[in-house]
C-alpha cells in the first residue's frame, strides 16, 4: 500500500495561501499562517496529523481488543497535538491522546495493557517516533 497526499503554497510565509488534498478525493482543504499558528477558521498540517493519530490509535486497540476476545461497542480518541517554539523555528513538542471506550465485560488490567500497547505499535504512533512525548489517557466506560 502506498497513500499520498499533496500540497501546494502560494506566496511568502505570512501571506499566502496553500491547498492541501488526499489521494482518495475525500477531501482538499486550504491552510494559511493564520489557520496554522492563528485563530483563522480552517485546517493545518498538525490538526491532520493529529485525527491521523486519532484514527490509527483507535484502529490499533480495536484490532489488539479483538485479539484479546473483546469486542469494542465504541472507542473515541482525540489527539491534542503541541505545537511550540523550537530554536529558530517551531516543533511538535507533546500529543496527548485522550481514549474512551465501551467495552464489555474487559477488566481493567488488560484494558490499560491493551491500550498501552496499541499506543506503541500503531503505524502512526511509530512513525511519530521524533516527538518528544506522547501521553495517553484512557478510560473503560
Amino acid at each position: 500500500m502506498v497513500r499520498s497526499a499533496d500540497a501546494v503554497w502560494r506566496g511568502k510565509l505570512q501571506d499566502g495561501k496553500g491547498e492541501m488534498k488526499v489521494q482518495s478525493g475525500a477531501f482538499e482543504v486550504p491552510f494559511s499562517f493564520g489557520t496554522r499558528f492563528g485563530d483563522v477558521p480552517g485546517t493545518n498540517p498538525e490538526e491532520l496529523i493529529g485525527a491521523a493519530h486519532a484514527g490509527c490509535f483507535s484502529m490499533q486497540f480495536s484490532a489488539m481488543v479483538g485479539q484479546a476476545g473483546f469486542t469494542p461497542n465504541r472507542v473515541s480518541t482525540t489527539a491534542k497535538v503541541h505545537v511550540e517554539r523550537v530554536g529558530a523555528g517551531f516543533g511538535i513538542t507533546k500529543i496527548e491522546l485522550h481514549m474512551e471506550a465501551e467495552i464489555p465485560g474487559m477488566d481493567q488490567a488488560t484494558f490499560e495493557q491493551v491500550a498501552q500497547d496499541a499506543k506503541a505499535n500503531c503505524p502512526v504512533s511509530k512513525a511519530l517516533a521524533a516527538v518528544p512525548e506522547i501521553t495517553l489517557d484512557a478510560k473503560l466506560v
